[in-house]
Order: C-alpha cells, then sequence, then structure tokens
C-alpha cells in the first residue's frame, strides 16, 4: 500500500499533483471502462444496443451519487480526524465506513430495482429500446453493493493521502472488465446483459482487492474483521457532511435525467450521438473533480489540523492548477472530438450532433472550476449544505425550468444544450459567493 501523502507541512502544488492525477487517471478509466460498454454494443450489436446502455447513464448517475456523497462525507471526517491525529476515532470511523458501504449498496439496488422501469417511461425512452434498456438497468442494480463498497473504500484511502491504491485496483479490474465485455457480446452474443454483467465482475474485483489492502495495511487506517460496527456519532458527521454531497450530485444527475428526457424525444439517431458524446466529454469532468476531491482533503486535514492559511492556500493553488488543466485538455478533446466519436459509431448524422454537443459542453468547461473546487472547500470546512442548496437552485431549477419552457418553443438539440452553460454560469457566481462568506466566517472564530 502506498506511503500517505503529508498534507499538513510542505510544498502543496506537487503534493496536490500527486494526489490529483492518480484521482483523474482512475476516473477516467473508470469512464473508459464504461464507455467500452458502449463501444462494443455499438459496434457489435447495433445503434438500438448502444442507445439503450447510453440512457442509462443518468438514471445510474442518479442512484450512485446519493450513496457515493456520503463516502465523501466518510472521506472528510477521517481526514478531520487525521489532522487531529485521533487514533481511535480513525479507526471507528474507518470500520464504520465499510460497513455503511454495504448497507448502502443493498439499499442502492433495493430502490433501484424499484424505481427502473417508472424512470425510464418518465425519461420517455422509446419502446423499440425500452426492454433493452430496462434489462441493462436491472442487471446493474445488482452489483450495487460491490460498486458503492470501491467507492467508500476509496474515499478511506484518499482520506489518508493514497490515490495510487484505488487506481491500482481499477486498472486490474478495468482490463477484465473490456475482456468480458468482448467475450460476452462478440462470443456469447449477450449485448446489453453481457456488458452488465461485465461491469458488475470487475467491480466485485476492485472491491476485494481494495479490501485486501486495508487489511494488510500498517497504517492508521488498517482493517480488522472483529471490529466492524457502526459509531453513532462518526455517521451522524458522515451523515451530515455526507447527504448534501450526495444531494448535490443527485441534483445534477436529476436535471441531467430531465434533459436526457428531452433529448429522447428528438430520436435514436441524437440519443446515440448525445450517449457518445457524454462519454467523451465526462473525462473532462473527472479531471475537474480530482481537483475538488483534493482540495476537500487537503483542506479537511489542515482544518482539522487548524492551519487555516494553508487551507486558503490550498484552494487557491486547486484553483489556478485545475483551470490550466481544464483549458488545456478541453481543446485536445475538441480538435480530435470526430475521431474519438467515430470510436463509437461511424454513422456521419450520429458523428455530426455529437460535435454539438462536444462544443456546447466543452468550451464554457472551465467555468465547472469555480462549482467543483469551492463546493470541494466547503465541505473540507464541514460546510456541505450551502453548496448543495446553490446547486439545486442554480442548475436543477434553470435546466428543469428550461427544458418546460424553452425547449417546448424551440425542440431542438442546440437548445437543450444551451442550458447547460448557462446553469453553469449562475451557479458558479452563487457558490463564489458563498465560499466567501464561509471563509471569511471561519477566519473570525
Amino acid at each position: 500500500m502506498k506511503q500517505k501523502t503529508d498534507m499538513l507541512n510542505g510544498p502543496l502544488k506537487s503534493k496536490i499533483i500527486m494526489f490529483a492525477l492518480p484521482l483523474a487517471v482512475t476516473g477516467i478509466l473508470q469512464q473508459l471502462f464504461n464507455a467500452a460498454d458502449v463501444a462494443v454494443v455499438g459496434r457489435f450489436a447495433g445503434k438500438d444496443a448502444m442507445a439503450a446502455v447510453g440512457s442509462n447513464a443518468p438514471i445510474i448517475a442518479l442512484i450512485v451519487n446519493l450513496f457515493v456523497g456520503i463516502s465523501l462525507g466518510a472521506n472528510v471526517v477521517i481526514a478531520n480526524l487525521i489532522g487531529q491525529n485521533d487514533k481511535a476515532r480513525i479507526h471507528k470511523a474507518v470500520h464504520t465506513t465499510i460497513v455503511v458501504a454495504l448497507l448502502s449498496g443493498i439499499a442502492a439496488t433495493i430502490i433501484g430495482e424499484l424505481m427502473a422501469a417508472p424512470l425510464l417511461r418518465a425519461m420517455s425512452v422509446p419502446e423499440e429500446v425500452f426492454d433493452m434498456t430496462l434489462l441493462y438497468l436491472r442487471i446493474y442494480l445488482t452489483g450495487m453493493p460491490v460498486i458503492l463498497l470501491y467507492n467508500f473504500e476509496s474515499a478511506i484511502f484518499r482520506s489518508h493521502g493514497d490515490t495510487s491504491t484505488p487506481l491500482l485496483c481499477l486498472v486490474t479490474s478495468g482490463v477484465i472488465n473490456v475482456v468480458l465485455n468482448l467475450f460476452f457480446v462478440i462470443v456469447l452474443k449477450m449485448d446489453v446483459s453481457g456488458v452488465a454483467l461485465a461491469t458488475i465482475i470487475s467491480n466485485l474485483i476492485s472491491s476485494v482487492m481494495l479490501f485486501y489492502f486495508l487489511q494488510r495495511g500498517d497504517s492508521l487506517i488498517r482493517v480488522d474483521i472483529h471490529d466492524f460496527g457502526i459509531d453513532k456519532s462518526l455517521l451522524m458527521k458522515m451523515l451530515k457532511i455526507g447527504i448534501p454531497a450526495g444531494l448535490q450530485g443527485v441534483v445534477f444527475s436529476v436535471s441531467n435525467v430531465v434533459i436526457q428526457s428531452a433529448i429522447n424525444s428528438l430520436g435514436a439517431d441524437i440519443m446515440a450521438a448525445s450517449s457518445a458524446a457524454f462519454n467523451i466529454e465526462i473525462f473532462m469532468y473527472y479531471i475537474i473533480s480530482s481537483f475538488g476531491q483534493a482540495c476537500t482533503t487537503f483542506v479537511g486535514q489542515n482544518y482539522g489540523a487548524r492551519k487555516l492559511e494553508r487551507c486558503k492556500k490550498v484552494t487557491k493553488t486547486c484553483m489556478a492548477m485545475d483551470a490550466i488543466t481544464t483549458l488545456v485538455v478541453s481543446v485536445v478533446l475538441l480538435l480530435l472530438g470526430r475521431v474519438l466519436l467515430g470510436l463509437f459509431n461511424q454513422d456521419p448524422v450520429i458523428i455530426d450532433y455529437g460535435m454539438v454537443r462536444l462544443k456546447f459542453i466543452l468550451i464554457p468547461e472551465v467555468i465547472n472550476v469555480v462549482i467543483e473546487v469551492m463546493s470541494g472547500c466547503m465541505r473540507g470546512y464541514t460546510y456541505s449544505t450551502i453548496p448543495a442548496v446553490l446547486t439545486f437552485l442554480g442548475v436543477c431549477g434553470i435546466r428543469i425550468t428550461w427544458v418546460y419552457t424553452v425547449f417546448r418553443v424551440s425542440p431542438n438539440f442546440q437548445t437543450i444544450m444551451a442550458v447547460y452553460p448557462i446553469s453553469w454560469i449562475v451557479t458558479a457566481a452563487a457558490i463564489f459567493i458563498a465560499y466567501l462568506c464561509i471563509r471569511k466566517r471561519i477566519f473570525n472564530e
């Protein structure tokens, strides 16, 4: 297991890069493996199967984000305790996190299975792909316990300054995922059921690997199977931070479900194009998010140690590095857009529509840096509700209103895509103001 990063002392830039880079690569690889699902069925099972897998992305994100938010709460709580050097409570927090992960996974499976068909109906999934879409979602949901276990275990490693171990496990399981995708779809002719099953198996492997490393470690976060249980006071702190963070993720997902519903009404070609573009643009989000999570963990540890000036420096450094990286990668993805879209489907119509989405998303993507880094900083300070509320109002409110007003007047792909930058601008402005107010309050304590 990798040596932890000392977040409390020394230079920040190199440490933030060493923390954020594996985190970004983890997210990108995770999405590449997800994109492999779409690409394999798109190439070998047809565009209907591709549309079926792709249209599930907003629903899966909605369910996963709610529970992964709680893992972020665990990350902050453990990071604060590490800053305080409270070894006894760190031990309890780690074991509480594992138990909560498994219980959350079971709950996510049950809730997801109950919501699956109604949500797909609400999203106006076309009848010709509905059964295939529902089959993929139902199989995927059965794997939620191991999917969430991996995410919660990763949060434990992040709180300790280790983002490389989760990456190692993901690479191993991801390669297996791609191989299984090809085997199930090409050899066994299983289409969407095959890629869903491959995803579950690969997540099982990655979660078991991380658990092994937690058991074999000799650090503060070592797991002992005899000590599993839930510490109520620590759980409440995790939920206080994690539930608003999860709801913030859910807000994005809810708005995306509404937008996906509007996209579905435009036909299978646009559905497939949007799915392919999403699997490219999401790489950018993981880069932005990695610096936001770095800000959460670095601020969390330094706030626990009451190093407030260092907290401020962490935020500025994360913001600058995130903005520069985002601008560079966005340009590269736009330049390679047609080539990348062609990997999913070579239909010229689908590629043209895919480029429309990429331009609307990637050109203003740097605005998201403010939202992610400032939200991450506030969570590190244990203020998680405020960015969640502002995101609800600025993202969900604007996007849903747009779909039922502007899009109804002008129901085309360009109209629905325009709501992304508009909602980002409003939300970023509100979150930046909130950050300044919270920082002033903390420094005056």
